[in-house]
Order: structure tokens, then C-alpha cells, then sequence
């Protein structure tokens, strides 16, 4: 048997050792980023979208999120959360418009402010949570959340775009974002999905109704069945009764 040299062995142990360092690296790094829950969203489709902060400005606490809203959503609702007092800021839209269901809007929701009633540690995280819709018109489009966190000493502007042909992934702070994508054609919860279901629940019950009536007329021939071989026993009984008397 082959003792391989210690020598190697350490040398494989070390490089085994630095690959595992550079990957947690890696992941820390990758996990560092104030992110949005949930970036792959459909046009038209209502959504709550999870803002998660992992940590303060190196060292310092956060006190404030700042997160602007892109053009393309002009309206959206701020879930409470007991660690942070929230408001909404609103713009003047140049020209008023339809929201849905004939609402008219002269301004639309810019940003969310959440301020926190005691800073967050910088070891700890939270999250945010928005409720929108996802505007049709975005179909094919990203949209950006560029975010501001501030903090008792310094902030972090979580607002990098990538330009075009740029992989977002390789900026310093990128800001979270959404890939909004067509709906799919038959998609909705309308008319056409309880058609489908009542027609569904017809054909079973046409499809059932052969198995019944053959179960129920097995049934009947059994019973009958019995009846005749009932009957055939009395009379052969009688017969014997009968013979034996007379011998």
C-alpha cells in the first residue's frame, strides 16, 4: 500500500482550506446587499416585495431606509412594522393618471421612509415589506428600487444602475430590482377558469354514472340471484321431507 507524503498531504489540506475560505467569501459578499424578495414578477399582478437590510454601515447602526419607487408604480402600501415608524412621500405627476377601476391620480407615491424607533444594530438585520401592483406596461422591463440607508454614522447608497451590457452583480452597491414579465395568456382567475371547472366536474360525473349504474345493477342480480337459490333450497328440502316419510 501507497503512504502518500505528509508533505502533499498538507499541501491538499491547505489548498482544500482556501477554496472553502474564498466560497464563504463569496457568499458573504453575495449576502451583504440591502435586496427585494422576489424579483421575478408578473405584469398586472398584485405583490408585497420583502426589503431586507443584513446589516448597519460597517460598524453603525441604521436609523433610516429611504427606498424611491420607480416611475412605472405610482402607487404603493407600506407594511407596518413595529421597529420602525413608516411614511410615504408623494410627486407631482406631470399629467393626472388612471391608477385602474376609473381612479385618476395627479401624484404618484416616490418613496417609502422607514425611521427607526431604536437604530439598528449593525450585527442584525430586519425587513420591509411594500404592496403594489406590478404595472403591465412594465412587461419585458426591470425596474429599479434604489435605497438609501442611513445610519448613525455615514449611510450606504444602495442606488448603482447597470448600464446596458453590465452585469449588475459586479457593482459595489447595485440597487434591487425586479424583472417584470408577461403574463400568461389564460392566466387570470376570470369566467373562463369556472367554465373550465364546471365542464370538468360534468364530464366526471358523466364518467361516473356507467360505473354507478353497473355497481347498482350488479347488486340487483346478486339479491335476485339469492332469491331463486333460496326458493330452489325449500323446495328441494320439501321434496326430501316428503320421501322420507313415505319410506
Amino acid at each position: 500500500m501507497r503512504i502518500r507524503p505528509p508533505a502533499r498531504l498538507g499541501t491538499t489540506a491547505a489548498l482544500a482550506g482556501s477554496v472553502v475560505g474564498v466560497l464563504a467569501l463569496t457568499a458573504g459578499i453575495a449576502g451583504a446587499h440591502v435586496t427585494i424578495g422576489d424579483e421575478d414578477q408578473v405584469a398586472g399582478a398584485y405583490t408585497v416585495l420583502t426589503v431586507s437590510v443584513p446589516h448597519g454601515c460597517e460598524e453603525s447602526p441604521t436609523t433610516r431606509i429611504r427606498i424611491q419607487m420607480p416611475e412605472e408604480i405610482p402607487a404603493v402600501t407600506p407594511t407596518v412594522n413595529p421597529n420602525w415608524d413608516v411614511e410615504v412621500t408623494t410627486t407631482a405627476l406631470a399629467e393626472p393618471i388612471d391608477i385602474g377601476h376609473g381612479t385618476m391620480v395627479s401624484e404618484r407615491e416616490s418613496e417609502v421612509v422607514y425611521t427607526a424607533k431604536t437604530p439598528l444594530d449593525a450585527g442584525l438585520r430586519d425587513s420591509m415589506e411594500l404592496s403594489l401592483q406590478v404595472p403591465e406596461a412594465a412587461a419585458g422591463k426591470t425596474l429599479y428600487f434604489p435605497i438609501i440607508q442611513e445610519c448613525t454614522e455615514g449611510e450606504s447608497a444602495w442606488i448603482e444602475i447597470p448600464n446596458d451590457g453590465e452585469d449588475g452583480e459586479e457593482l459595489a452597491k447595485p440597487a434591487p430590482a425586479i424583472v417584470v414579465s408577461a403574463a400568461a395568456e389564460g392566466g387570470g382567475h376570470g369566467a373562463a377558469d369556472g367554465e373550465a371547472t364546471e365542464v370538468s366536474a360534468s364530464a366526471e360525473t358523466v364518467a361516473a354514472a356507467p360505473v354507478a349504474a353497473t355497481t347498482e345493477s350488479s347488486s340487483n342480480g346478486i339479491a335476485i340471484a339469492g332469491v331463486v337459490l333460496g326458493a330452489l333450497g325449500i323446495i328441494l328440502g320439501g321434496a326430501a321431507l316428503a320421501a322420507s316419510r313415505k319410506s
